[in-house]
C-alpha cells in the first residue's frame, strides 16, 4: 500500500517560515517524480513545485517569487518544501504527490500525472 504523509503545517504570521515534509512508503521513492500542490479557500488545487526522479526542479506560478524551495531525500523517502516570507495568500491545504509522469527526466504540473497523494497539511498565514 502506497502511503504519503505530510507534516509541518501550522498557523503562522506573515513573514515567517515553515518547512513541510512528506514521508512516502510503499514504493521506491527514488523512482518517482514528486510534487507539492496547494488548494486555497475557494480555489482549485494548483501545482506549487515538483522535483523529478533525477532531481530536476520546476517551480510553477505559485512559487516563482523564489520564496519556496523543494528538495527530496531518497534515502529517507521524504519530500520537503521550505517556505519563507509567508504571505496570507499562501494559506491553503498543501498536498504532496508522487508519480511516474510522461517524461523520464522532468516533472510537470498536471495532477493526472500523480496517482499517489497524501491527505494534506494545512498552512494558515494570518496576522
Amino acid at each position: 500500500q502506497v502511503l504519503l504523509v505530510e507534516s509541518g503545517g501550522g498557523f503562522v504570521q506573515p513573514g515567517t517560515s515553515l518547512r513541510l515534509s512528506c514521508t512516502v512508503s510503499g514504493l521506491t521513492f527514488g523512482d518517482y517524480h514528486a510534487g507539492w500542490f496547494r488548494q486555497g479557500p475557494g480555489k482549485e488545487r494548483e501545482a506549487v513545485s515538483c522535483i523529478s526522479r533525477i532531481g530536476t526542479v520546476t517551480y510553477f506560478e505559485a512559487s516563482k517569487e523564489g520564496r519556496f524551495t523543494i528538495a527530496r531525500d531518497n534515502d529517507k523517502n521524504t519530500l520537503y518544501l521550505q517556505m519563507t516570507s509567508l504571505k496570507p495568500e499562501d494559506t491553503g491545504m498543501y498536498y504532496c504527490a508522487a508519480g511516474s509522469g510522461p517524461l523520464w527526466a522532468s516533472c510537470g504540473a498536471n495532477r493526472s500525472d500523480y496517482p499517489y497523494w497524501g491527505q494534506g497539511t494545512q498552512v494558515t498565514v494570518s496576522p
